[in-house]
């Protein structure tokens, strides 16, 4: 039986890799996006797809996301809360404000209102699994990341508290915590970070791939396997927990 999948960041990187997953699988999805231009892409590889320009940290328009999916499909049995961005790299004494808010707006204010309208259709429903994409980030400290880091910290308590509340409504509630991840992102990150403490972008690369047990980054592919396994009845009775899938990191920069 098809499943009603929606996946919010889901035009680009991880996101992107996710939905493609599903839909292998026959499942339904829903992308939002903010991006217009990896919208318009998105919509001519899954035309069969609701795939909608919306920002996740604007109420009206998340409201308006879940209205439409819910006229579409009448329900969502996966709910993957995964727009997030990198935000400055920093030391405390130099970020400004407006960055720190803007990376604790996208990563946790846009979690909340994407969960917060997710729980009330399952509870609906009585069922569903809410995935947060949080990070290795959330699970450590790291250097010139403060933003990020605390976004993803709060990320793992939102798990945790919403797995409580909406156990009993049968409702799962798991984050992710993907490693350093090829792609975009992790460059933009190196060059930030190289930036910010003079080191090569090479460097910093090679400081990453140092902390993690394997020697290696993880791609989008091994994220996406782990929310289609969450999602599966193999993982019915996983809950309230924060998954790793980075190679086994052993320290951050």
């Amino acid at each position: 039986m098809s499943r009603r999948i929606l996946i919010t960041g889901g035009a680009s990187g991880i996101g992107r890799v996710i939905a493609n997953s599903f839909q292998s699988l026959g499942d339904h999805i829903a992308v939002c996006d903010k991006s217009l231009d990896n919208i318009k892409k998105l919509r001519l590889e899954m035309p069969k797809s609701l795939i909608v320009n919306a920002d996740v940290t604007q109420e009206n328009q998340m409201k308006s996301f879940f209205e439409e999916v819910m006229d579409c499909f009448g329900g969502i049995d996966v709910l993957i809360s995964n727009a997030g961005i990198s935000g400055p790299a920093e030391n405390i004494e130099n970020l400004e404000f407006l960055d720190w808010k803007s990376c604790l707006d996208v990563n946790l204010n846009g979690a909340f209102l994407t969960s917060r309208w997710g729980a009330k259709v399952m509870k609906g429903q009585g069922s569903g699994l809410i995935l947060f994409v949080s990070s290795t980030s959330g699970l450590f400290g790291v250097p010139m990341r403060a933003p990020y880091v605390t976004a993803k910290w709060g990320l793992i308590g939102l798990t945790k508290t919403l797995a409580m509340e909406l156990g009993p409504d049968g409702i799962r509630v798991n984050a992710i915590c993907p490693g350093s991840v090829v792609g975009e992102r992790m460059s933009n990150v190196c060059k930030m970070e190289s930036s910010a403490s003079g080191l090569s972008e090479e460097e910093i690369e090679n400081q990453y791939r140092a902390g993690v047990s394997l020697r290696q980054f993880v791609n989008s592919e091994d994220v996406a396997d782990m929310a289609v396994f969450l999602a599966s009845k193999a993982a019915s009775k996983i809950t309230g927990q924060a998954l790793a899938v980075d190679g086994h990191t052993e320290k951050m920069v």
